[in-house]
């Protein structure tokens, strides 16, 4: 059996808004919407690797709360797992640095006015649901 490898994403709060990441990479995802993260590396925690991969692709310092309950298949042999966060106090606003060409800041009213991958979609309902 094929070991599977965990990526993590950030359900990346501000009060009420949910930080929303528009893909530019690979062709087949571009124009697409995802929480921002990616793979954990061998030998890290999917908590670390959270905070490195915004860290990498937003520029941002951001310190993870809770796993969202739930994995999401992606391609074999992924697996998405989802945490909560929230910007450290004094953190420089996110950027779109690596993979991304756009970011929004969405309300719940907003939050399904993107075209989320469709993967995300399972793990956005379940993030709403812990904001309820």
């Amino acid at each position: 059996m094929t070991e599977r490898i965990v990526v993590v994403g950030a359900a990346l709060l501000d009060g009420d808004r949910l930080l929303a990441a528009r893909r530019s990479a690979p062709p087949e995802l571009a124009g697409r919407w995802e929480l921002p993260g990616g793979k954990v590396e061998p030998g890290e925690t999917p908590e670390a690797a959270l905070v490195r991969e915004l860290r990498e692709e937003l520029g941002v310092m951001a310190e993870p709360l809770e796993r969202v309950p739930g994995e999401w298949p992606l391609r074999p042999p992924y697996v998405l797992q989802v945490w909560t966060a929230r910007l450290h106090t004094g953190s420089d606003d996110p950027k779109a640095l690596q993979d991304h060409d756009d970011l929004r800041w969405l309300t719940r009213e907003e939050v399904w006015s993107v075209p989320w991958l469709d993967q995300d979609v399972p793990a956005v309902r379940e993030v709403l649901s812990l904001l309820d």
